[in-house]
């Protein structure tokens, strides 16, 4: 009888020890929380009672809401589950969500954000004549799109807080009221302080692919973007990083960036496909 209660207890204090960290979705353009069930399934069968929260907000069309509005309401959401949480949370932000999570990482001063997966988002920026831009922008293409998005008009609207149009880079550097503050690429005098928020994270880790159809150049999912010539300049030659403006060659440097990069998987698929949840999230999840 002794020899099983010992057993009860051990087993009990395994328990302990192999609890895993909150998990906490946020979703990109024209998306919901529904979009996200095989994500949350694949999170609970490889970590059984973790708690995953997919945020319910700035659902379909409400996601096209300035970032820095849609900043303060997904923090208004997660800010409880931090405090709740005393060893931290994970963060899987999807496409503009990573976007979003950027600003609330750099913003918030007391997050405990462990692992920031961030899943094919275009944390570079976004430069693409793509079905979204065609939708959104019908009498628009790639190369005229700055006359809307650097603008204040523009800049209400959420996918061109991250436009980043390589031809018209002082356009952008000014005019830009999301990405170049979040980059550093425009004076702020918030910069040092959001670059020690952001750097609390202990992981980033960055996941994008060639086939992803969307964010272009795919390489903006981890750092990467183009020159004046459309050529892409990869993370680690560009001047966010060389100069370490908000973080990124700190993390780096630390050992705590991370890349996944997956051919074959188009962007509305990142979420839904084991393989890319197995290779690139699962192993941050602890």
């Amino acid at each position: 009888m002794m020899k099983c209660v010992w057993s009860l207890v051990a087993v009990c204090v395994l328990c302990v020890c192999v609890a895993y960290k909150p998990v906490i979705i946020v979703h990109g353009l024209f998306d919901t929380s529904a979009d996200f069930i095989n994500l949350h399934r694949f999170i609970n069968l490889s970590h059984p009672g973790t708690n995953v929260t997919v945020l319910d907000l700035f659902d379909r069309s409400a996601s096209l809401q300035p970032l820095w509005k849609q900043v303060e309401g997904f923090a208004e959401a997660i800010y409880p589950i931090m405090q709740n949480a005393a060893d931290g949370i994970h963060l899987i932000c999807y496409s503009q969500g990573g976007l979003v999570c950027r600003g609330i990482l750099s913003t918030l001063p007391d997050h405990n954000v462990h692992s920031f997966i961030s899943l094919s988002s275009p944390q570079a920026g976004q430069y693409g004549d793509t079905d979204y831009l065609k939708y959104l922008f019908p009498q628009f293409v790639k190369s005229n799109l700055y006359h809307v998005c650097y603008t204040a008009v523009g800049q209400k609207i959420s996918i061109c807080n991250y436009w980043n149009d390589p031809h018209h880079r002082d356009l952008y550097i000014n005019s830009s009221d999301y990405l170049a503050l979040l980059n550093n690429e425009r004076t702020n005098p918030n910069s040092t302080a959001w670059k020690l928020n952001f750097l609390r994270i202990k992981k980033l880790v960055l996941i994008g692919g060639p086939d992803d159809g969307v964010i272009t150049p795919w390489q903006s999912s981890q750092f990467g973007f183009y020159d004046d010539n459309e050529t892409v300049v990869e993370m680690k030659n560009q001047k966010v990083f060389l100069m370490d403006l908000f973080g990124l060659k700190t993390l780096y440097a630390r050992g705590d960036l991370a890349l996944c990069s997956m051919a074959d998987v188009a962007h509305v698929f990142w979420h839904s496909n084991e393989t890319v949840y197995k290779t690139c999230i699962e192993k941050w999840l602890t």
